[in-house]
């Protein structure tokens, strides 16, 4: 243990800030947008010469000045991440890092999911976490042609209803993947909710919880990517190599995406999947958007007729279970929490 004391640091601590930044930059590594819990380590001088950071069960932008390293400063800084961790409850961890650093991390018991162009790992601190997870998927595993469909819904749409009864009309089983994190303005378990009863009509699907592996924009390591579109490519391409062995694991040899004209994000990512999935002996099948007046129905157009209460014109975009949850009084709250937002658009 070595005598340096390590601090929280809180966003209006800009000197403090400015200090991790260069210390990042010098790493090749740029502070992540999405961080609740900043900690640095201080030399005698005040300068600070340790970082790290979390955001919900996530550990994320380390670094230790060259002047420091090997002194043990980077397992300090992990040890109070982790406590910080336990101590709001997340057991269940997971980090990115360069693999260069991997078997550091490997070390403190955390373990290799997925890697990226040779370039960022994926890892927990569960040594069978993925494996136990993909052991329970192929509890589900089907005779004849499996596919896969991977959907937000925030909230349920028409457009994803026509979405999910096209995939399942041209497969023996359609396994969903619904996104569980819960960084959408609807919560998890009202998506899920509405998945589950704008599906029931299809004796052939499967609804999934995505758990922790197939990764949202909000948990991904922007702060080793270079641009916004070196994100959102090096996302896709991480979650890939995870679906890949989720399909695998449920025999799926198709997976549906739905076309995306207005959303830069999902159009980049929809591009890599058609390039990356095929080469997996996956087939990529992209299908154009269902419309309603005269527009490709969106979740954003949905949030936004919510906030303005719009029930009339909302009629014609959600099916009716949909419908009829946001009418009902248990919707109150998720309606409240959109019409608070300032910008209930996906870009």
């Amino acid at each position: 243990m070595s005598e340096y004391a390590i601090s929280q640091i809180y966003p209006t601590d800009r000197q403090s800030l400015a200090q991790i930044d260069h210390l990042l930059n010098q790493e090749g590594i740029r502070r992540d947008a999405n961080l609740d819990y900043i900690c640095a380590m201080y030399d005698e001088n005040y300068k600070i010469i340790a970082t790290g950071s979390c955001f919900t069960n996530t550990l994320r932008c380390f670094a230790v000045s060259k002047d420091h390293q090997g002194e043990g400063l980077l397992n300090e800084i992990i040890t109070h991440l982790i406590d910080i961790q336990y101590q709001r409850g997340n057991i269940r961890l997971f980090l990115y890092t360069k693999i260069s650093t991997s078997k550091f991390f490997k070390d403190l018991g955390f373990y290799e999911i997925a890697q990226v162009d040779e370039t960022l790992v994926f890892m927990e601190n569960r040594r069978n976490g993925f494996a136990d997870y993909l052991s329970n998927l192929s509890c589900s595993k089907k005779e004849g042609l499996s596919a896969a469909l991977v959907m937000n819904a925030n909230p349920f749409t028409l457009g994803h209803q026509y979405l999910v009864e096209k995939a399942a009309s041209e497969c023996d089983t359609l396994h969903i993947f619904i996104v569980s994190e819960d960084a959408s303005l609807v919560p998890f378990p009202v998506r899920k909710k509405l998945v589950l009863e704008g599906t029931c009509h299809l004796p052939n699907v499967i609804c999934h919880d995505s758990g922790p592996y197939i990764i949202s924009n909000a948990t991904f390591p922007s702060y080793f990517l270079k641009d916004e579109e070196a994100v959102i490519k090096g996302h896709a391409k991480l979650d890939l190599m995870v679906f890949t062995r989720i399909a695998d694991a449920l025999s799926v040899t198709r997976r549906y995406v739905g076309e995306e004209p207005n959303s830069q994000v999902t159009g980049i990512y929809n591009q890599i999947m058609a390039e990356q999935l095929p080469l997996a002996g996956i087939e990529c099948v992209v299908i154009p958007r269902k419309q309603a007046l005269d527009k490709p129905i969106s979740a954003s157009a949905v949030r936004r007729l919510l906030q303005k209460r719009d029930f009339e014109t909302l009629e014609k975009l959600v099916p009716v279970t949909t419908l009829n949850y946001f009418k009902s009084p248990e919707a109150s709250s998720v309606i409240e929490r959109i019409c608070k937002a300032e910008d209930v658009v996906h870009y």
